[in-house]
């Protein structure tokens, strides 16, 4: 036997060894919780602006994901994004113009869609059929026929899907909801909600359009309305972006806000797969605010106090909730104890550790999937159709369309341009 297979030999038996001796667990290797690259999540991120900084802020917080891609039609807003990133692990966060390179790319195993609402259904649709997880921006669309596509896509392509209701996520609303399905204040006989009113007509002037923003793409499935800043501002700004406030783009204060308060409403009531029966616009008589009314005869009513809260009224009580403080009468209910052996909702502390954690079982996120999230965007969309219509309309949640009234009907889902068609 030749010296050199001996010492190759030798070699590959050293070798075995030492790889014997050096296979440890990950959390020997890292410290406790430590997670290697290989486990963790990759994600892109479709919008750039400030709701997409904070959520790129919460999810990097996590240290489950690596944040490879991030798509926005305002260059500055993509660099910016990423330089804030940094690249601690080596992994490359790329920019794109277009949201569709992102769902092309085969190591992306979800997106974070954090655009303006008139984009999120055609995003939404287009990231499940390409075979991504879904975490989509509140309310999910600004029409009931909309969020139903994006429900039936995430259901067909069998995707996770996760609303961003994160209320669902914290203390006070989670106590409040417990507190109301198990009867400490009786049975519910009234709901008041305090969020603001429905969009209001386009009216912003004409501006120069930055170099580096592509309207077009921007507008994407709308009808043409000028460039103003107030629409898109620069991130750096600290102007929220008023589209929101316009119809055709947003849904005013009933759907930006509405969506976090009728969605506990809905949540209080365990109405998450159904929705209310009538609803009456504001008549100055009768009905002086926009008013639902559910099968079980519990009435909702939206009237701004100033504040953006909800709250549950029984024949024993009430509860008023609003982000990080409860009220109630009797006063005792703030402190009380649900018990295992009574109704309890999903806990979540952490909207998006609960749909990363969906994610690697492949389960449904609980706490508000993509179902919840269109019933709930629903009743937002309801609402401004009687904005519209100055009548009362009578709504099946089952079949979801209107009773016996057509013109309504058409309204529940608005005319896309040209490819963006669902």
């Amino acid at each position: 036997m030749s010296k050199k297979i001996t010492s190759r030999r030798k070699f590959l038996q050293n070798a075995a060894a030492l790889s014997t001796f050096f296979i440890l667990p990950r959390h020997v290797l890292g410290g406790k919780g430590f997670l290697a690259p290989s486990d963790r999540i990759n994600i892109g991120f479709i919008g750039a602006g400030h709701q997409a900084i904070g959520l790129r802020d919460r999810f990097k917080a996590t240290d489950q994901v690596e944040i490879l891609a991030v798509a926005d039609v305002y260059q500055r807003k993509v660099d910016e994004f990423i330089k804030a990133l940094g690249e601690k692990r080596g992994k490359a966060c790329k920019g794109y113009g277009d949201f569709r390179e992102i769902l092309q790319r085969k190591d992306i195993d979800g997106v974070v869609i954090a655009t303006p609402d008139h984009w999120h259904a055609v995003m939404a649709v287009q990231a499940a059929a390409a075979g991504k997880d879904i975490y989509c921006e509140k309310p999910l669309a600004l029409s009931v026929k909309e969020s139903r596509a994006m429900a039936d896509a995430a259901k067909k392509y069998k995707r996770v899907f996760q609303t961003g209701s994160m209320q669902r996520s914290a203390r006070e609303f989670r106590q409040g909801v417990e507190l109301v399905r198990n009867g400490y204040i009786g049975d519910i006989k009234e709901i008041k909600i305090s969020v603001g009113d429905g969009p209001r007509p386009f009216d912003l002037p004409a501006e120069t359009l930055p170099a580096d923003l592509n309207w077009e793409m921007w507008l994407g499935p709308n009808e043409y309305v000028p460039y103003n800043n107030k629409l898109n501002p620069y991130p750096s700004a600290s102007l929220w972006a008023e589209w929101r406030y316009y119809k055709g783009l947003g849904g005013g204060f009933q759907a930006d806000w509405g969506a976090h308060m009728y969605d506990i409403a809905q949540w209080g009531l365990n109405m998450d797969h159904s929705g209310p029966v009538e609803i009456y616009p504001p008549d100055g008589q009768e009905h002086p605010y926009l008013t639902y009314v559910y099968q079980n005869g519990v009435v909702m009513t939206q009237h701004d106090t100033g504040k953006k809260n909800i709250e549950f009224i029984g024949t024993k009580g009430n509860i008023v909730i609003e982000r990080g403080k409860l009220e109630a009468n009797p006063l005792a209910l703030r402190d009380t104890v649900i018990g295992d052996g009574q109704q309890r909702v999903h806990f979540s502390d952490n909207h998006y550790i609960d749909f990363l954690s969906a994610m690697r079982d492949r389960s449904k996120p609980v706490v508000a999937d993509a179902e919840t999230g269109h019933r709930t965007s629903s009743v937002c969309a309801l609402g401004n159709i009687a904005y519209e219509l100055k009548r009362p309309l009578k709504w099946d949640p089952a079949m979801e369309n209107f009773l016996n009234d057509k013109e309504a009907d058409q309204l529940l889902m608005r005319k896309l341009k040209g490819e963006w068609t669902i």
